[in-house]
């Protein structure tokens, strides 16, 4: 099954407009854990991105954009 790559450009530039902006994140965890933060996106890389999560066990967190595209991460 083929993805819409127009859809995954979407989501990589307005990830890309949201660099050095803190946004609110939910991140399923699985197993039904799902995390809600408030985090920076700090860097955007062709295939990931990394965010900034103050008070976090691992304050910078690498993301790809599939994660996106799957619903497994959530950008308000």
């Amino acid at each position: 099954m083929k993805r819409d790559t127009g859809e995954l450009q979407f989501i990589k530039d307005k990830i890309k407009s949201l660099k050095g902006v803190t946004v609110e994140m939910s991140i399923n965890r699985g197993r039904r854990k799902v995390d809600v933060v408030s985090a920076i996106v700090k860097d955007v890389y062709p295939s990931v991105f990394t965010v900034s999560i103050a008070n976090a066990r691992q304050p910078l967190q690498t993301f790809s954009y599939f994660d996106v595209l799957c619903g497994n991460v959530v950008i308000e």
